[in-house]
């Protein structure tokens, strides 16, 4: 193998593809990149045998060929180099890569690549194209929900559904539940559903950080492998098996309380409360107060026994009784992060029944969380 490419493609692809590297792993090959020949590109390849990560660069290739090599160092060494051309060179005795690049030149010793873990390869049909705005915005307001322990390995993902006209995503820890749905023009005749690993999402997130164009999704025809595209990047990753809960009948139907309050002074109120959360319990108390002539408020609160307590008041327009319910300060803190809207709809029916978030003028999204149980 020899070919040239330039040296910030090979280092914007080996950013790229680093991320699928595996950190921890009986299988030190794991810990390589796959770089080769493929159809007149260097295709570049990592995985940590949950996800690949797979990119193509434009390269001009004098021999075919391919070999495995320890990322960090490769990466490394790329990023230390300046702009211009870098000359790859597969060595046989030892194997390995000689790289030059100006008046820098390196040797990295490899491994072959038929020890290399095969790379699955998804031959099912697109099932759906989504732009990468909105793929994003629905990975950032679902996946922070799923679980992040194993003792239910179906929780640790998100369900993904596919109609004929919708997009959902929904993720659940037995404590909070996130549900997020967008209109699409193509979907599929009948409907589908599997759950993708959080992490592989967040992951996708990152890697599409830039990315303008549609990305495609493919699953296996068994359903145990799914696959996003989006121009040279492609991502693969294994689906976890199971059924997913019937989130449907989780989320309240009926409000006895409701209150819209302005997003960033319910974001400011909870993080000054929850400095006295932490101390005490990790609950923030909120106290929905319907006024006269316009003088509905919000009360966020918390105590910390033997340290203190803190209360601050945001104007609201409030409908129905005076409620009074307590969140976990993280999971509250949570959903006020990532609510895209100026204004935000609080849903209450009792202080031990699930409370409801959703942005004012924005249909697409709904948060459920279940209440802490505190002495009033």
């Amino acid at each position: 193998m020899q070919l040239t490419c330039l040296q910030e493609n090979l280092s914007r692809a080996l950013a790229l593809v680093g991320r699928g590297v595996a950190t921890r792993t009986t299988l030190p090959v794991t810990q390589n990149i796959l770089i080769s020949t493929d159809s007149g590109r260097l295709k570049l390849t990592a995985t940590n045998l949950e996800i690949a990560i797979t990119t193509w660069i434009g390269a001009s290739i004098e021999n075919e060929g391919e070999i495995t090599i320890p990322a960090r160092l490769f990466s490394d060494f790329v990023n230390s180099l300046p702009s211009g051309e870098v000359t790859i060179t597969l060595t046989d005795s030892p194997l390995g890569v000689e790289l030059h690049s100006g008046k820098f030149e390196c040797r990295i010793l490899g491994v072959s690549a038929e020890e290399f873990p095969p790379i699955p390869t998804v031959d099912g049909d697109v099932l759906v194209s989504i732009p990468a705005a909105t793929l994003r915005k629905s990975i950032n307001q679902v996946a922070f929900a799923a679980a992040t322990e194993d003792s239910r390995p179906v929780l640790t993902g998100v369900q993904i559904e596919i109609s004929s006209d919708l997009l959902t995503f929904a993720a659940a820890d037995g404590f909070r539940l996130a549900v997020h749905k967008t209109s699409i023009e193509s979907g599929v005749s009948e409907s589908i559903d599997f759950i993708v690993p959080s992490r592989t999402l967040r992951e996708l997130e990152r890697i599409i950080a830039d990315v303008q164009t549609d990305v495609q999704m493919s699953i296996t025809p068994t359903k145990n492998q799914v696959l996003f595209k989006s121009g040279d990047i492609e991502l693969t990753s294994q689906l976890l098996a199971g059924s997913f809960p019937n989130y449907n009948q989780l989320i309240p139907q009926n409000y006895s309380t409701k209150a819209i309050v302005d997003a960033n002074e319910f974001s400011r109120a909870t993080r000054s409360a929850s400095i006295f959360a932490r101390d005490g319990s990790g609950i923030v108390r909120l106290q929905v107060t319907p006024g006269s002539g316009g003088d509905d408020k919000l009360i966020v609160s918390a105590r910390a026994e033997e340290l203190g307590d803190n209360s601050g008041e945001i104007t609201a327009q409030t409908e129905g009784d005076e409620s009074k319910i307590a969140f976990s300060s993280k999971y509250l803190s949570d959903v006020l992060n990532i609510l895209g809207s100026d204004q935000v709809v609080l849903e209450t029916t009792s202080p031990s029944s699930p409370g409801v978030f959703k942005q004012v003028g924005d249909e697409s999204y709904i948060h459920v969380i279940m209440p802490m149980f505190v002495q009033w």
